[in-house]
C-alpha cells in the first residue's frame, strides 16, 4: 500500500509509524522547535528506505551553513539516491545535491519547479524559502510563496508556516501592512512559530516603530523562546529594538543572557552576537571583553570558506578582539575560495571580501578605506544573503566611518537619508547632533 502524507504526497520507503515521526519532524523545523533531527531519525530507524525522511535530514544539516554538517547532508543525500524515489523526491535530491556543490541557485530553481508541480510540499516550499534567505533573493522570498498560496487554507496542516514565509517575503519586499497581518495570521494559528513571530518583528524593524515592537516581542516570550533553534534571533531582533532608542544597558542584558549568555558555537547564533557587538561597537561601548568568546567560537571555522555572509561576522568578532591571525586567515581563506566557480566564489568576489576588508579597515582607523570598500557594494550587498535588517550594519559602519574620516559632505547626506526612514529614532537623532558641527565646520 502507497503511503502519503496529511497533504496528499506520495512518500516513497515510509509506513505508517514512520510517517508519525516524519510529520513531527516537518512541525518541529516549521516552528524551529525542540529537536527535529531527533525526529527524522526515528523515522529512519523505522523506515530505513523513507527517501524525504533522508531528504528532510539533510536539509536540516544544510540550511544553517555549519561546515561541520556537510558530511552529514552527503552521507544522507547517498543513502536517498540509491533508492527507489518517485519524480518528487528525486527533485528534492536533485536540489539538495546542488546546494552539496555549492549550486545555491540552482537548488533554488530545481525547488520552485518542485513546488510548481506541488505547491502542497511543504519541505520545498520551507528550503526553497532559505535558500532564497541566503542568496538575497527578495522577489522569490515572497514569489515563491504567493504562488502556492491557492491551494493552502486555514485547513490545511502547516499553513501557518505558509503565512510566516510569505509575511517575510513580503517584508523584504517592502509590502509592511500585508506582511504584518500575514506574520500575525501565522502566530495566531500556531503560538511557537518562530519564523512568523521573526516576520512580525522585521516589519517593525522596517518602520522604526521600535515601542511596538518591543511590546509585540515580549507579548508571549515562552512561545518563540522555550526549546527553539530560532531563539537567539528573536532576542536579537528585541535587543535591535532597544538599541535603536538608545537603551544599552538593556542592550547588555540581553546579549549577556539570551544572545550570548550560553557561549552558543552554532554559526546562526554567532552571526548574531558579532552583528550586535559590532553595532555597540560603533556606537563607541565597551565591549572588549565580550568580544573575546565570540571570536573563540568563530576561530575554528575561520578558514571553513563555504559562505561569504559568514565571514564578515566572523571578521568582526576578530577586529573586534584583535585577533589579527585569525583575521588574515579569513582573508586568506577569500582568495582561495574566490578562484572556484560555485555561487560562493561569487558571494565572496561581488560582496564578502570587500566588505571583510572594509571591516579590517576600520578596526585600522582606514575610515576613508571602510566607506569607499562599503558604497563599492552596498547597493548590492544582498547578493551574499541576509536581510535588510541584518544588513543595515553596512549602513551604521558606513555612517560611521564617514563621520570619524572626517567626510562631513558624505556622513551630511547619509544622515539625511537616514531621516526619510527613522525621523523619530534616537539614534538617527544622535547621529544629526554629531553631524551639525561638522556641516557648520566646513
Amino acid at each position: 500500500m502507497s503511503i502519503h502524507d496529511d497533504l496528499g504526497l506520495a512518500l516513497s520507503g515510509a509506513d505508517i509509524n514512520g510517517l508519525a515521526h516524519y510529520r513531527r519532524a516537518l512541525h518541529q523545523f516549521q516552528c524551529y522547535i525542540e529537536d527535529p533531527v531527533a525526529s527524522v531519525d526515528a523515522a529512519l530507524a523505522q523506515c530505513p528506505g523513507f527517501v524525504m525522511a533522508h531528504a528532510l535530514k539533510a536539509w536540516l544539516h544544510l540550511l544553517g551553513t555549519e561546515p561541520a554538517a556537510l558530511a552529514v547532508a552527503r552521507a544522507c543525500h547517498a543513502a536517498a539516491a540509491a533508492l527507489p524515489a518517485n519524480p518528487r523526491e528525486r527533485g528534492h535530491l536533485a536540489a539538495i545535491g546542488a546546494v552539496l556543490e555549492g549550486r545555491w541557485h540552482r537548488a533554488g530553481r530545481i525547488l520552485e519547479d518542485v513546488t510548481i508541480d506541488h505547491p502542497q510540499d511543504i519541505l520545498a516550499l520551507q528550503a526553497g524559502h532559505i535558500i532564497d534567505f541566503c542568496v538575497g533573493d527578495s522577489r522569490m522570498l515572497r514569489d515563491r510563496i504567493a504562488r502556492a498560496l491557492p491551494a493552502w487554507s486555514q485547513a490545511t496542516p502547516g499553513y501557518h508556516a505558509v503565512l510566516g514565509m510569505y509575511a517575510f517575503g513580503l517584508e523584504e519586499c517592502g509590502d509592511y501592512a500585508k506582511a504584518e497581518a500575514a506574520g500575525r495570521a501565522g502566530v495566531e494559528l500556531e503560538p511557537r512559530d518562530a519564523w512568523s513571530q521573526h516576520a512580525v518583528a522585521h516589519v517593525m524593524e522596517m518602520q522604526g516603530r521600535e515601542r511596538d515592537g518591543i511590546a509585540w516581542m515580549r507579548a508571549n516570550v515562552a512561545a518563540w523562546s522555550l526549546d527553539n533553534f530560532f531563539q537567539v534571533h528573536n532576542w536579537w531582533h528585541l535587543a535591535l529594538f532597544h538599541l535603536e532608542l538608545g537603551e544599552i544597558d538593556e542592550v547588555l542584558a540581553l546579549f549577556d543572557g539570551p544572545i550570548h549568555g550560553a557561549r552558543s558555537t552554532v554559526v546562526l547564533d554567532m552571526i548574531d552576537a558579532s552583528a550586535m557587538l559590532w553595532r555597540l561597537h560603533l556606537r563607541g561601548v565597551d565591549v572588549r571583553t565580550r568580544w573575546q568568546s565570540v571570536a573563540d567560537g568563530w576561530l575554528p571555522i575561520a578558514q571553513a570558506g563555504n559562505y561569504a555572509f559568514n565571514d564578515v561576522h566572523a571578521a568582526m568578532a576578530f577586529v573586534g578582539a584583535g585577533r589579527l591571525d585569525a583575521l588574515e586567515a579569513v582573508l586568506s581563506t577569500q582568495r582561495a575560495v574566490m578562484q572556484g566557480e560555485d555561487d560562493n566564489a561569487r558571494f565572496t568576489r561581488e560582496v564578502g571580501h570587500p566588505l571583510v576588508l572594509a571591516i579590517k579597515a576600520y578596526g585600522e582607523g582606514r575610515y576613508e578605506d571602510t566607506a569607499r570598500l562599503i558604497r563599492d557594494v552596498r547597493s548590492i550587498a544582498h547578493r551574499f544573503g541576509g536581510s535588510h535588517a541584518q544588513r543595515s550594519v553596512l549602513d551604521l559602519t558606513l555612517l560611521e566611518a564617514a563621520l570619524r574620516g572626517g567626510q562631513h559632505a558624505l556622513a551630511t547626506a547619509l544622515v539625511a537619508e537616514r531621516l526619510t526612514t527613522r525621523p523619530h529614532s534616537p539614534l538617527t537623532r544622535l547621529f544629526q547632533s554629531r553631524v551639525e558641527p561638522m556641516r557648520k565646520a566646513a
